[in-house]
């Protein structure tokens, strides 16, 4: 096992991470930038190292984060999610300094950030595709090969992730406009402006299946998450298990997961996502190759922590669970606590939060990475915690996650929690039956308005107290 493991990350999974780590025994190290100067997750760790430049390019420089970790004496880095997390390069660097990477294969890491290759990796291992094309060479070929796949299709970017340089065309002309903004987001965000088409499948449900591998060929499945309340395909609510997968389905779907990675010698924690038509149909949608930020459901329905396994499984110890004990027990919703503003089409709201008051009781589990007074900065992602409720039955848990969030209070920055609070109370959501369109479809009904704290009035009573006040006093001096 490790002795010090260094966290290349910040907010709630750099938290997450060191917790898991204290809880083996491990010693731990941030990584901070200065515009992170009062984050949560420095005083959490053993140690905290100032990393230049800021504010995100000092978590992006894997060749500072190495010398670092050197310097620091550790002896393993663990990325989390994004940043470097899928950085093929950085995990090469680690194997080749002598440094654990608590992750996947340089190669497993390369073949699967491809996303064409990817395609062409699943298809080897018999994994149900989607119809797509090749990379793009021009606009003429993207006709041709939409002309075969047929309308509607997703151009997606060849090394993409995260909804970053997908556009959704219905025809033509809207695929020749799209093409050009599809290759600039990708150029912009992967460094790769390479696109490819994928047949768009009509109102699916996004499902993915939870992965685990030792270096000794056994390969787990942890059952599936349903991922489909999304916004520009960004998860916002996640639930385990889902509603609508029969046992068999689930059987199907997590020996084929299991199987895509054994096709790449995979060897840690991951996940297979999956599309899911109205037929229960599945086909391959992506792997990813890191702790997903969901992943909390996962370890509430089963009660094993993916976070220490995973750090286990880097150390070289085999799978400590054979697929037979694994077993799911209840129902877990996760609602992504994030400072945006839902009513204007989920801008950031960055701020200081000049209240807070987090929910508890039976049943409810919160990593977050907030506090009052805490500075939320414009330049990271927005998420700033994520609440999760259990119960033993789906109606439990919806109830339990609805109380928590009547309870949640956070002020000073708008947030995405009212806008749970109504969709909570929606009849289809409470069915589960729900597709990836649900947002963008119901988004308008989900309408709410902002909480108004009693001391509000207080604070108006008492500013039209003053104003009185002072314009007597001045008609007296008159």
């Amino acid at each position: 096992m490790f002795k010090k493991v260094l966290v290349a990350n910040r907010g709630e999974i750099a938290i997450r991470i060191i917790r898991a780590c204290k809880e083996l025994g491990l010693k731990t190290v941030s990584i901070y930038t200065e515009q992170d100067a009062n984050a949560l997750h420095i005083t959490k760790a053993d140690e905290a190292i100032l990393v230049k430049p800021g504010p995100i390019a000092g978590y992006l420089d894997y060749e500072q984060i190495l010398r670092v970790a050197r310097w620091a004496g550790a002896d393993a880095i663990h990325p989390g999610y994004g940043f470097i997390s899928e950085n093929w390069r950085f995990a090469h660097a680690c194997e080749e300094g002598g440094i654990a990477f608590i992750g996947p294969s340089a190669q497993a890491i390369r073949a699967m950030g491809n996303k064409i290759r990817a395609r062409e990796v699943m298809a080897e291992a018999g994994v149900p595709l989607v119809p797509g094309s090749p990379a793009l060479q021009d606009e003429k070929e993207a006709l041709d090969w939409a002309a075969q796949i047929g309308y509607p299709v997703m151009i997606k970017a060849k090394a993409g992730g995260g909804g970053k340089g997908m556009r959704l065309v219905h025809n033509d002309d809207q695929l020749c406009q799209g093409l050009a903004i599809a290759r600039a987001e990708a150029k912009k965000a992967f460094g790769d402006e390479a696109v490819y088409l994928e047949k768009f499948i009509v109102h699916p449900k996004h499902i993915e299946m939870q992965i685990m591998a030792d270096r000794y060929g056994r390969v787990i499945h942890l059952g599936e998450r349903d991922c489909s309340i999304q916004r520009r395909h960004q998860k916002l609510i996640e639930i385990a298990p889902s509603l609508v997968l029969t046992p068999e389905k689930r059987q199907a779907m997590g020996e084929i997961a299991c199987k895509a990675a054994q096709q790449i010698d995979y060897h840690t924690v991951g996940t297979v996502e999956f599309l899911v038509d109205r037929d229960l149909n599945f086909y391959f949608l992506e792997m990813n190759t890191r702790i997903q930020v969901e992943h909390t459901i996962t370890e509430i329905i089963t009660g094993i922590d993916i976070v220490q396994e995973q750090i286990r499984l880097a150390a070289g110890e085999p799978l400590r669970f054979r697929q037979e004990e694994v077993k799911f027990w209840g129902h877990a919703i996760q609602c992504r606590i994030n400072a945006e503003d839902p009513r204007n089409n989920f801008f950031p709201s960055p701020g200081r939060i000049t209240k807070y008051q987090s929910p508890g009781g039976i049943g409810i589990r919160i990593d977050g990475c907030v506090f009052g007074g805490y500075e939320v900065p414009p330049y990271f992602d927005p998420l700033l915690t994520k609440l999760c409720a259990w119960g033993l039955t789906w109606e439990e848990a919806v109830n339990r996650m609805a109380r928590a969030l009547d309870e949640y209070i956070i002020r000073g920055v708008k947030t995405t929690i009212p806008l749970y609070k109504k969709l909570l109370q929606d009849p289809e959501f409470r069915s589960g039956r729900y597709t990836t369109e649900y947002m963008e479809r119901k988004i308008t009904e989900l309408t709410y308005e902002d909480v108004k704290e009693p001391y509000d009035i207080f604070y108006l009573a008492a500013a039209t107290l003053f104003f009185e006040m002072n314009f007597f006093y001045k008609d007296g001096q008159e």
